[in-house]
């Protein structure tokens, strides 16, 4: 939790709250419940961050509620991401081997052909 720049995170989430609604409002998502169940997990971060003014000098209990929320969520995307690069894999194997050479869990990841 120490590396994560609170600040930062609040002024990406609370800059992307119209995203986020409008992938809320795509009943196509909504029909997912792994994708609805981190979308909510998501707003829930957001919404904690928001509320507070100041995050960069928070209780420890503050802090520790922070991280809770924000494991949820990050477990809940990079299991939502493996989901996705598996049905790449399977079904669309050009666009699996550009997700790899992208793969943003992985920082010697290069888009250049090796």
């Amino acid at each position: 939790m120490d590396l994560i720049d609170l600040a930062t995170l609040k002024d990406f989430l609370c800059g992307e709250r119209d995203f986020l609604v409008r992938l809320l409002e795509n009943p196509i998502l909504l029909e997912h419940q792994s994708f609805t169940d981190l979308l909510r997990a998501v707003f829930h971060v957001t919404e904690e961050l928001a509320y507070r003014d100041e995050v960069r000098n928070i209780p420890v209990t503050d802090r520790n509620h922070l991280a809770n929320d924000i494991q949820r969520a990050y477990s809940l995307l990079v299991n939502q991401w493996l989901d996705y690069m598996k049905y790449l894999k399977s079904n669309y194997p050009f666009l699996f081997h550009l997700a790899m050479r992208t793969n943003p869990f992985d920082r010697t990841a290069s888009i250049t052909v090796s």
